[in-house]
């Protein structure tokens, strides 16, 4: 299953963003409104719940200085990764764009699609 975001202008150039979703503590920033947990595990990972949604595990997966920013579940049991595409527009604006990619059956597919794709809308206007 692939979901993609629209690209978002974002005020901060691109090596400021890039350390932005390095540091992993920032995502509670742009989370959700409803969110019921964040906690950070370590300085590469982070759970989070919404509500009426279980937990989820994320994990700063790759990096690709000032470009790509790589998360990806802590657990194999859904495999599944969320990636930040950086493009420089300035020196203090930038371009970003969310993408999903994740391997579920149609059923659970069908499920999650929805609520994943306002949760990166979400993100990505938070930024």
């Amino acid at each position: 299953m692939h979901i993609e975001t629209p690209k978002k202008k974002v005020a901060k150039s691109d090596k400021q963003l890039f350390e932005f979703l390095t540091d992993i503590k920032n995502f509670e920033e742009l989370m959700p409104e409803n969110i019921d947990k964040f906690e950070v595990l370590d300085e590469k990972t982070f759970k989070f719940a919404l509500k009426g949604m279980p937990e989820i595990v994320l994990r700063l997966k790759d990096q690709y200085p000032h470009e790509k920013v790589v998360l990806g579940a802590a657990s194999d049991k859904l495999p599944f990764t969320l990636t930040a595409n950086i493009t420089p527009l300035g020196d203090a604006e930038s371009e970003v764009g969310l993408s999903f990619e994740g391997e579920f059956n149609a059923m659970m597919a069908m499920m999650i699609k929805g609520p994943i794709t306002n949760f990166m809308e979400t993100l990505s206007s938070n930024m």
